[in-house]
């Protein structure tokens, strides 16, 4: 089960999901409401509005229609922090997913240093003001974001802590979930999912059998990533996919045993 993150839609997913399918998975994407071809809503929504009720009823979907008995989940930027809300919402959900991959996603470490906290404070004020964050000012062709829906990574990151609307913090809460997890995260990807980001995210879990995989030429990749490259990319098939196949065949493995 694949899903996008802010900006985006199924179609940074279809790459990997057609690589897949011909190594044998069965892939579903599910995209956003108000993302390509979802439904859309008048009411505001924020990632806690996905995690609640959009990943909600698409595996109640998955397991009831389609009876599926186990999944793996494959994210990218906020699918990945939607999931991870997902799964604390609804703790015995773990039982049903063997692993997880992680593309560019963090919640609350993207504030760590001077220069990219001025970048969030002043895109929280500038999105405030009007309303949005315009897809292509976050570098993308797809979709705007309204304010209410960024605001919450917007203060995830400058508080450093990810806590919902209601006040209940979701960081604390983490470690509960057990699925091996392998991120990936890129050296050219320096302001929405950062390597310190993301290794913080993922530090969150306490799980030893995570992975964090840091793309770099300096560490022998094709190139340094930027956030959709990481995914989305001919380099990205040529090295990356086979390892997160490997890492789903693995995790899959592990559970038989």
């Amino acid at each position: 089960m694949l899903t996008h993150g802010t900006f985006s839609n199924r179609k940074i997913c279809d790459g990997i999901a057609s690589y897949m399918v011909n190594k044998g998975f069965t892939c579903w994407i599910m995209e956003w409401r108000n993302h390509g071809n979802s439904s859309k809503s008048k009411h505001p929504f924020n990632f806690e509005t996905i995690a609640t009720y959009d990943l909600k009823a698409t595996f109640q979907f998955l397991y009831t229609n389609q009876n599926i008995k186990a999944l793996d989940c494959l994210t990218h930027s906020g699918g990945g922090i939607a999931l991870t809300m997902y799964l604390i919402q609804n703790p015995s959900a773990t039982q049903k997913i063997n692993s997880i991959t992680l593309f560019g996603v963090q919640a609350f470490g993207a504030g760590t240093t001077t220069m990219n906290r001025l970048k969030i404070k002043s895109s929280k004020y500038v999105s405030a003001v009007l309303g949005k964050v315009p897809a292509k000012t976050a570098g993308s062709s797809e979709h705007s974001e309204t304010y209410y829906t960024m605001k919450q990574w917007f203060n995830w990151n400058l508080s450093q802590q990810f806590i919902g609307n209601t006040g209940f913090n979701y960081q604390d809460k983490m470690h509960t979930i057990k699925t091996p997890i392998l991120s990936i995260c890129a050296k050219g990807d320096r302001f929405i999912a950062p390597k310190q980001g993301c290794e913080r995210f993922l530090n969150a879990f306490k799980n030893d059998a995570n992975q964090l995989l840091y793309c770099s030429k300096a560490n022998g990749n094709l190139e340094d990533y930027n956030h959709s490259r990481i995914l989305k990319s001919q380099n990205a098939k040529r090295e990356l996919w086979p390892i997160v196949e490997h890492w789903i065949t693995q995790s899959n493995a592990l559970q038989k045993i």
